[in-house]
């Protein structure tokens, strides 16, 4: 069998070293310039592959292509292939062929990792045999190659769902939906909402999907009449049919043989958002039969990635929180609902057709000084100036958080949360976080 892999990343690299070790002829191409390290990996396993072009005769030739999550469906080659009849799958999908280990799956348009990791750590603390992969930035792929696990805990993109056909959750995972993407989707929100509910296919009755019982969107686009797994729903608000619930500090969990009552007030998660992800992390957890106590003390020993509401630093009782990861308005709007002091907000970048009233009694009530840090930062200006007391304007990271320590004061939160995609003054949201952090160490810390 000939299988050809568009794109050479993290997914693309790994898809092809499983491709390999099973005994396919692989081939693999990039339209862009593939990093070394994949380089070095594709080399050593000898799979040839291109960068920078497509060559479409070879490609056309596989019996089945493997696309990136990141290539759209209307790429040239994409549509060449379709009009083929040549099979287009997901690296989630191939994978999934080459294990019998069941998948603990996580999706949504928020939040997501947070809860992948959260699930993973619980998981793994309290002693399951579990892996971790997906859009987390690990391939399945390459980890299934050894495939040393009973489970995997997996974060999928819609993206990555998108391609996903034979495969089946164990125990699927949907956070929320809101707008976001919306351009490779036509710009039509139940289209998007179709690909986030690919979450629950193929699920038989020994499966389970969690979902938010509060998001209108779900409840509207998802038909849990047609549905063949057992349905979990939670809720903040208590709505009709929860069986996973937050009380204070307590999340109860009530599904038959999995009952729970876990005292989650000793986790580090601030914000109402973090509510709704520990609700889903701690039913997957009961429902793997990991005991209350051993989840309380997971979450008590839990540490969030970089960049999702991060605290760098707290000096002089000032706290300085990386937020960079939130690069759209409902993102930030779980950040300023969560902190509940005083708030210095460093925001702006590259704008994707946000809406911030939404944001506006947030900022009205804790927001003193608002920091635009972008090239283009007028439509911040006119959402918040009449609304913010203070609001300056800077291209410059180290300025943003010199502006931040000058006007703080004790008990405030200076606050990265750009609600804004980073690509007018930084590679990704990752360089702009770590240039947060490095301003702060600089210039607060002293370093």
């Amino acid at each position: 069998m000939k299988l050809a892999i568009l794109g050479a990343g993290e997914s693309g690299v790994g898809a092809a070293l499983l491709a390999k070790a099973k005994g396919l002829d692989v081939f693999v191409s990039d339209m862009g310039q593939i990093k070394e390290v994949y380089k070095a990996k594709l080399a050593t396993a000898a799979i040839p592959y291109e960068e920078g072009t497509h060559t479409f005769e070879r490609i056309l030739e596989a019996n089945e292509i493997v696309k990136s999550p990141g290539i759209p469906d209307k790429a040239a080659i994409i549509q060449e292939a379709i009009k083929r009849e040549i099979s287009i799958i997901s690296e989630i999908e191939f994978a999934g062929r080459y294990t019998d280990a069941k998948f603990i799956c996580i999706t949504g348009t928020n939040g997501k990792t947070t809860t992948t990791l959260l699930t993973y750590h619980l998981l793994k603390s309290a002693g399951v045999n579990v892996g971790l992969a997906g859009n987390i930035g690990e391939s399945l792929a390459e980890k299934v190659i050894d495939n040393k696990h009973e489970y995997y805990v997996v974060e999928l993109s819609s993206f990555q769902l998108d391609n996903m056909y034979q495969f089946k959750a164990h125990i699927g995972v949907l956070l929320n939906i809101t707008p976001d993407h919306l351009d490779r989707y036509g710009y039509d929100l139940n289209k998007y909402a179709a690909s986030k509910l690919r979450i629950a296919q193929n699920m038989s009755g020994a499966d389970y999907f969690i979902y938010n019982n509060d998001d209108d969107i779900i409840r509207n686009a998802f038909d849990s009449a047609a549905f063949g797994g057992t349905t979990i729903p939670f809720s903040l608000q208590g709505a009709a049919g929860t069986k996973v619930l937050c009380e204070g500090t307590h999340v109860k969990v009530n599904v038959k043989f999995f009952e729970g009552d876990i005292d989650a007030s000793r986790s580090a998660l601030i914000g109402k958002h973090n509510q709704y992800n520990t609700m889903a992390a701690v039913a997957v957890a009961k429902l793997m039969g990991v005991a209350d106590s051993q989840i309380e003390k997971g979450l008590e020993t839990f540490e969030n990635a970089e960049h999702r509401l991060q605290v760098i630093t707290v000096s002089k009782e000032v706290t300085y929180i990386n937020d960079s990861k939130a690069t759209n308005v409902e993102a930030v709007y779980y950040a300023l609902e969560g902190i509940k002091q005083p708030i210095i907000w460093i925001a702006g970048g590259v704008d994707k057709g946000n809406d911030y009233s939404v944001l506006t009694e947030l900022a009205k009530e804790k927001v003193k000084v608002l920091v635009c840090l972008g090239k283009d930062n007028d439509k911040l200006k006119q959402a918040f100036g009449r609304i913010v007391p203070v609001v300056v304007e800077t291209t410059s990271m180290e300025y943003a958080v010199r502006m931040g320590r000058l006007l703080s004061t004790p008990g405030d939160v200076v606050l990265l949360s750009p609600a804004c995609a980073s690509f007018d003054l930084f590679n990704n949201y990752e360089h702009r976080g770590q240039r947060f952090k490095e301003a702060v160490e600089k210039i607060v810390l002293k370093k």
